[in-house]
């Protein structure tokens, strides 16, 4: 190769090397393409599962029923209750000639009851429910898509959380180490042996379950793994000869740390994401099954698992519960496997 053609040819940016690596790794790039199609069809769970119709034309005027709720009365019914879009009635009103509505793909929203079903509750998968009902008649297929809504936020809630934490105890130790470094980390020797778990039983009967209340006791130990990851490497770069020269031009701690030894300590960071909102969503799951998470009317997985253990003759509601969870994190952690690929510097391009 010529001396012009090594000029002229356009030079890769770091991050676009990453990227090219991340995508080379075929496992993990489809992985990352599957999550995001599932993370966004479970934002737009109300558009895919509920037990009102998208949009309906009744005696000649266009409805929103999905955005405004309407009475029993507006479709000739005798009552002034919410509408049941469920009941045969409502149904049959629909389709009189010029009415008509137009339902999301599955009729029923996560807590929808069905008055009207045929079977017993839990009923087996059917035309009606494509993966079976709970002991409660509520849909399986409603229950699992709202369920993994709330895992892959609270997932992602407490994955930054945690970062955030974990950056900025783990810069500190490892930037200004000596006395500082030391006493965070006799710190941290007590704090991880407190009793977790104990403490959300603790919590749990002093105060109402809530999604907050949980978040907030799992943020207050979920940002020690990474913490030690961030200190190693503030503690390795700290002493380079590019922190030596921005000391020299007298720059100050908070911007050397931001500017410079930061940026070259992101790899453990970028790394721990995929792993750690898998152990969050495992977190919550494993509350929920316990009865310490979420209240019981938000969608669980873990909720869902207890179900099926408490209705072993019900197969549909543990088996497909389980099938969720285990491709939910078997996608995080291919993604996690490509991303520590992708950031190893001694792996060839």
């Amino acid at each position: 190769m010529t001396a012009a053609n090594i000029m002229a040819t356009p030079s890769v940016s770091p991050g676009r090397r990453i990227w090219l690596r991340f995508r080379q790794n075929r496992r993990g790039y489809w992985s990352l393409v599957i999550f995001i199609v599932l993370f966004g069809m479970s934002l737009g769970a109300e558009l895919l599962s509920n037990d009102k119709p998208l949009v309906a034309r009744y005696n000649g005027k266009i409805l929103f029923p999905i955005a405004q709720t309407y009475s029993e009365k507006s479709f000739g019914g005798d009552f002034d209750s919410p509408a049941d879009f469920l009941d045969p009635f409502i149904q049959d009103q629909f389709r009189k000639d010029g009415n008509w509505a137009v339902y999301p793909p599955n009729h029923y929203r996560y807590d929808t009851l069905n008055y009207f079903a045929k079977a017993p509750n839990p009923a087996p998968p059917s035309s009606e429910n494509w993966l079976g009902t709970d002991d409660r008649g509520r849909d399986v297929v409603a229950r699992l898509l709202y369920g993994f809504r709330v895992s892959i936020l609270f997932g992602i809630a407490l994955t930054i959380t945690g970062v955030l934490l974990g950056m900025l105890t783990g810069a500190v130790q490892g930037y200004f180490a000596g006395r500082t470094d030391l006493l965070f980390q006799r710190f941290m020797e007590i704090w991880s042996s407190m009793p977790e778990l104990y403490l959300l039983i603790i919590f749990a009967s002093i105060f109402d379950p809530s999604i907050l209340l949980l978040l907030l006791l799992l943020s207050l130990f979920g940002w020690m793994g990474l913490s030690d990851y961030v200190r190693a490497d503030f503690l390795r770069n700290r002493n380079l000869e590019y922190v030596q020269a921005a000391r020299a031009m007298g720059l100050s701690n908070g911007q050397i740390i931001w500017r410079h030894v930061l940026p070259n300590s992101l790899t453990p960071v970028v790394t721990f994401l995929p792993f750690r909102m898998s152990g969050a969503i495992l977190a919550l799951t494993s509350l929920d099954f316990l009865g310490l998470g979420v209240p019981p009317s938000t969608p669980s997985l873990g909720e869902l698992l207890a179900q099926g253990k408490n209705n072993l003759d019900a197969w549909w509601i543990a088996l497909s519960t389980f099938m969720v969870l285990t491709v939910t994190l078997l996608l995080l952690t291919n993604i996690g496997d490509a991303l520590r690929n992708s950031l190893d510097v001694r792996r060839k391009s």
